[in-house]
């Protein structure tokens, strides 16, 4: 089957790419323009017309990929046309009657390139990555990941304990004869190594994650503290509703934002008190479930904010910036309680030292999460299928009888088989589905 979509960006633009993949794209190309067929990847200024009416619908460059060497891995055909929404639709109705032409579902292409061993499951993670990139943090940790770093660890790894493997599995079919003691050791060291190694990648509080997803901050405190307009101001737009009511923030109000180059994902959350109101009880709760789940949390409160000291315990820590609001009230009478924080004064109303926190997010965000080191776990199932190779490694070093060299092989065997499935190296069709699917149509 031959795909076809468009693989610019949708709407109106200056130019359109429409993308086929399959045995028919050099059919495609024969129908829908005249003349000597184009060379390989040569841009080529055609004439695109109705395949059964010759009429014209654009004139455009066609570019020929003749499979293997193209993006999929099989022929490949581009027409980079005029991007009005008529001629794009045209050219796809027109190519959707050649038989055995198909629209593409989402990721397809990558897919197809995945399957036809073009690329890994790593690097199609990471186009994605790229593709939806909002921030030059994120921009960079795909283009990091896509040059193959993590792929050659990982293949690294897989590749040491399929050797171990190798010498266990010359041990079960050849019983009667005794492994040298230099190859038992260095099966030993060797998983050993591989399983420390892994570990301390582990240990990485899940930096990759949050710049793939964005860095979690939640605004908390008491009602009438400012942080809906905290937020609004941060956001530049009106996200949250401002009101001198309490208690008009009941849910979680979320925005994404980037501060300076870092994805950030922030939340405003229901004013904190005692209340008799079960909604605003529950959306008490939910506030503070979001502050624990939390990379970030920016305590606001001000000057009358006296209920609120009991709180402060529970919610100030190392991961929170103390805020103090409406500092253009004043503060000649401010809780005792507050001062040892030692809180950033600031006034959403003048807009005074709101540069002074977002400099301390900067820094707190900075100091936690960016270290010098490479980052190799970019998704959970990266996390996951690390963990599982550790624990089947820890498994295979409890075995030492020879009695235990069969179940010894299946531990090395499960170990490696997780290291697999995170570069694609095993039957994973399973995740295939919720990969792919991430993906914008015609990519």
């Amino acid at each position: 089957m031959t795909i076809y979509a468009l693989s610019s960006g949708p709407g109106v633009s200056g130019v359109a790419i429409i993308r086929v993949s399959g045995p028919e794209s050099k059919n495609v190309i024969n129908k829908l323009t005249k003349g000597p067929f184009p060379k390989p990847k040569m841009a080529e200024v055609k004439k695109i017309n109705k395949i059964n009416t010759n009429e014209l619908i654009d004139e455009g460059i066609v570019i020929w990929f003749p499979g293997p060497n193209s993006y999929t891995g099989e022929d490949m055909a581009e027409f980079h046309v005029h991007g009005s929404i008529a001629v794009i639709k045209a050219i796809q109705n027109n190519i959707s009657k050649i038989e055995n032409c198909r629209l593409a579902e989402p990721g397809e292409f990558t897919k197809v390139a995945f399957q036809n061993g073009k690329i890994n499951l790593i690097k199609a993670e990471s186009i994605a990555d790229l593709i939806s990139s909002e921030t030059e943090i994120q921009r960079q940790q795909a283009v990091k990941i896509m040059s193959g770093k993590s792929s050659d660890k990982f293949n690294s790894w897989r590749e040491k304990l399929l050797k171990i493997l190798s010498n266990i599995e010359a041990k079960i079919d050849f019983p009667d004869e005794d492994l040298p003691e230099d190859i038992l050791k260095d099966i030993k060291n060797s998983s050993k190594k591989i399983k420390e190694e892994i570990q301390k990648l582990l240990n990485d509080q899940n930096v990759g994650e949050r710049i793939r997803e964005g860095f979690k901050i939640a605004i908390v405190g008491p009602t009438n503290a400012g942080k809906s307009s905290l937020l609004n101001y941060l956001s530049r737009r009106e996200v949250a509703i401002v009101s001198e009511i309490a208690g008009t923030t009941r849910d979680v109000i979320e925005t994404h934002l980037n501060i300076d180059g870092y994805p950030v994902v922030i939340s405003d959350t229901a004013g904190i008190r005692e209340s008799k109101n079960e909604i605003e009880k529950k959306g008490i709760k939910l506030a503070l479930k979001r502050a624990e789940d939390a990379d970030l949390n920016i305590v606001i409160i001000e000057p009358k904010s006296v209920d609120f000291a009991g709180f402060l315990n529970d919610l100030v820590s190392e991961k929170s910036i103390f805020v103090l609001n409406k500092s253009d009230l004043g503060f000649k009478d401010l809780n005792k309680k507050f001062k040892k924080f030692k809180p950033i004064s600031i006034s959403l109303k003048d807009e005074k030292n709101i540069d002074q926190l977002i400099l301390e997010i900067k820094k707190k965000l900075k100091n936690k999460f960016i270290n010098s080191e490479d980052i190799l776990i970019t998704r959970e199932r990266h996390r996951q299928n690390l963990e599982q190779c550790v624990y089947h490694l820890k498994k295979f070093e409890e075995k030492n009888k020879l009695d235990d060299f069969d179940k010894a092989a299946e531990d090395l065997r499960l170990a490696a088989r997780h290291l697999g499935i995170i570069v694609g190296k095993v039957d994973v069709e399973e995740i295939l589905g919720s990969i792919f699917n991430d993906f914008c149509i015609g990519k």
